[in-house]
């Protein structure tokens, strides 16, 4: 069978496809590369992790084995990058709000790639205009949710302070926070899975589901995955998810809920091995064949 992708590497193109599985009117999917990182600080760099999982996703066996067949062929369209707004993170949130809903409007699964997590807010924002009753579930290695962090409320550790302000959310994955966080989330009973405890959490699955409605957005900072995995991240926190472990939450958020639209956030490609740009393309590729069926 023809490997249906351009012969030659193109940096804007998820998985090297070409027409018609490129295109943008008939696509399923479309990637939304967001190469933004205002508000990071220990470790920046999350600006050059939407090229660099694109340019590593060139690489990718199209026939997947788990699902037996070639996720591609759903039409995965790639945008070109889009520009910064370097004034404020809160303008920056706001272009990744309009984008969005416009690419909802035109039925499409939108799957960002970051940037920091910060631009997450403005996918949210549009999607719960098209989704009422939606809920936000978050794999991360921090709570983000912090009132305000560095002179503002528009930070990548305010994010989920943001989102819960507009939706359920459900984290999982967390193990590091502030105290202010932790009261945060006694206070308002907010549904977290810490680690390590949710590996040994025999309810786990069922819990998280039953704190998730029928649409669901999901989000993933990658410093979520342990760092003897995924070191190219700019806050690495020991004691992570494996790689089996996030294939199955999705899976099992895809079998169950409505998955309107995902993302991954806060890659930093120059703290790690080229493995972690690809562990992140061939994730994007599952997740879409996960969501998404055949026709």
């Amino acid at each position: 069978m023809k490997d249906n992708r351009q012969p030659f590497l193109s940096p804007r193109v998820f998985a090297g496809l070409e027409p018609p599985y490129s295109e943008l009117k008939s696509a399923k999917v479309v990637i939304l590369p967001v190469p933004y990182d205002s508000t990071t600080e220990w470790r920046s760099g999350t600006r050059h992790g939407p090229q660099s999982i694109i340019d590593s996703s060139q690489y990718l066996e199209l026939y997947d084995l788990e699902l037996e067949r070639e996720i591609y062929k759903v039409g995965i369209h790639t945008l070109p990058e889009v520009e910064p707004m370097m004034n404020s993170p809160e303008e920056m949130v706001n272009r990744v709000y309009q984008i969005t809903s416009k690419l909802i409007h035109e039925d499409k699964l939108v799957a960002m790639l970051g940037g920091e997590h910060s631009l997450t807010l403005g996918t949210v924002r549009a999607f719960k205009e098209a989704f009422p009753k939606l809920s936000v579930l978050q794999l991360d290695a921090h709570a983000d949710l912090r009132d305000e962090y560095l002179g503002t409320k528009y930070s990548h550790a305010c994010v989920m302070r943001r989102i819960h302000e507009l939706c359920p959310t459900v984290q999982v994955g967390i193990r590091s926070l502030s105290q202010e966080e932790k009261q945060f989330i006694t206070q308002n009973k907010l549904s977290v899975f810490y680690m390590p405890a949710l590996t040994e959490d025999k309810n786990f699955e069922k819990e998280m589901l039953s704190s998730l409605s029928d649409d669901v957005y999901v989000t993933i900072d990658v410093d979520a995955f342990d760092p003897s995995i995924m070191p190219a991240v700019g806050m690495p926190e020991p004691d992570g998810l494996q790689w089996q472990q996030v294939l199955r939450i999705i899976k099992l958020i895809a079998a169950h809920r409505h998955i309107v639209g995902f993302d991954l956030m806060e890659f930093c490609p120059q703290e790690g091995p080229h493995s972690c740009a690809f562990l992140l393309a061939k994730l994007a590729y599952k997740f879409i064949g996960y969501i998404v069926p055949p026709e």
